[in-house]
């Protein structure tokens, strides 16, 4: 693998400790505003959301410029936006703040999974992009772990402190590694947006919010869950995070190995198998072995199924994936947002902590039944002698059938 996914990795790692990082530090914060934790659930809805936003907004941004000179933009976006959190005086710009380092996560991740799978041989996509989601998953076991522990020793505005600083060596690791590539040449909004007509590409999106949205669910609330159902003490949050994150690099290293051979079939284990195990967090979450146990299950299943959904956008998306790729990260966040607002209602209503676990549930078995739609439509298209892989989008117009259309491709075996 090429030293540039260390790069990759390394803003990874800061952008993933600083969405992660809140789930541990939510109580701190609700009683330092003073709102409740459903109220305090909005720095991750608003987090998300800012995701979605920012991502097609950035990515379109960012073809003006070079994508390592736009990557390096994006990393700055985040450090802004994580001093403000720390500064923040009331609890609007908190979430301000939150939402400013937002903007730069659905691109970085976006973009950087177009250079990671054109740093590398068509075969090895799904690995390299598993390389760079490496940083984002090890986040959860050294950088979330030690920013809670940060925040419930020093407070929690030196943790977003922290989390700038990381900022600054993710920048400094772009600047240093990533090789600087010419500005995409020929790529048209227009052109990028046709990927978006592909069935099979909207599919993989709603499977990105649903199956990943069931994650979150359970997660948002972990503190609270595990300091009043489990009866752990909030010191023991901390390395429950950890466990939560091994769950996830383990999980994260898994997907990215199978679904380059065994794509769908992958998608179909986890999917599955993540539903199960939130169903039983309900149960389990009232004893601490197994607490602990199914915290790890939920971080490797959730994170198994990142790189065979993000590959499964790019294969899709071929002629045109860079905002493909792009909006399927915010994708991801809108999951996050969906499965943190209703966790927050059914708190809300007297079901108990336990209670998001249930949506959480549903959420992945949603995302499971789209899974087989999926499959079910790609063997009606080889029956039908129609090829599973996206074409390129149709040429823009203006472009005549004998001229190329250069774009952001990402090489595909055919």
């Amino acid at each position: 693998m090429p030293l540039a996914l260390l790069a990759l990795a390394i803003g990874a790692f800061g952008i993933g400790t600083t969405e992660f990082v809140i789930m541990g530090l939510l109580p701190d914060v609700a009683a330092d505003f003073q709102v409740s934790i459903p109220t305090a659930g909005f720095l991750v809805t608003g987090y998300a959301l800012g995701v979605v936003l920012g991502a097609p907004l950035m990515t379109v941004l960012g073809t003006r410029v070079t994508r390592k000179r736009m990557l390096m933009v994006l990393m700055g976006l985040f450090i802004v936006g994580n001093v403000v959190s720390a500064l923040a005086p009331v609890f609007g710009v908190m979430v301000a703040g939150r939402v400013i380092a937002s903007l730069a996560h659905g691109a970085f991740f976006g973009i950087g999974s177009v250079v990671a799978a054109e740093l590398v041989a068509p075969e090895k996509k799904a690995g390299a992009i598993a390389m760079m989601f490496t940083g984002l998953t090890t986040a959860n076991v050294v950088g979330v772990p030690l920013g809670t522990a940060i925040g419930q020793n020093f407070g929690w505005r030196a943790t977003f402190f922290v989390v700038a600083g990381l900022g600054v060596l993710g920048l400094l690791g772009v600047a240093k590694l990533v090789p600087e590539q010419p500005k995409p040449q020929g790529v048209r909004i227009r052109h990028e947006l046709a990927a978006f007509r592909n069935v099979q590409v909207l599919l993989a999106m709603a499977m990105t919010v649903l199956g990943f949205g069931g994650v979150f669910a359970a997660i948002t609330y972990i503190t609270p869950m595990m300091t009043e159902t489990a009866g752990f003490a909030t010191s023991s949050v901390t390395w429950l995070l950890v466990l939560f994150g091994l769950g996830m690099v383990g999980g994260n290293l898994l997907g990215g190995k199978f679904a380059d051979r065994h794509l769908m079939p992958m998608l179909y284990v986890s999917l599955g198998a993540l539903a199960v195990v939130l169903a039983l967090f309900t149960l389990t979450a009232h004893n601490k072995i197994a607490a602990a146990v199914t915290i790890v299950l939920i971080g490797a299943l959730g994170f198994a199924t990142v790189p065979p959904l993000q590959k499964r956008v790019l294969d899709q998306a071929a002629g045109a994936p860079t905002l493909a790729s792009a909006v399927n990260i915010g994708a991801f966040n809108l999951g996050n947002a969906l499965s943190a607002w209703l966790g927050g209602i059914v708190i809300a209503a007297g079901f108990g902590y336990t209670a998001p676990n249930w949506v959480g549930a549903a959420l992945a078995a949603s995302a499971l039944l789209l899974a087989v739609l999926s499959g079910a439509l790609d063997r009606r298209a080889v029956t039908a002698g129609r090829p599973v892989a996206a074409h390129a989008p149709e040429p823009a117009a203006g472009v005549g059938p004998g001229e190329s259309v250069p774009t952001a491709s990402v090489p595909i075996s055919r």
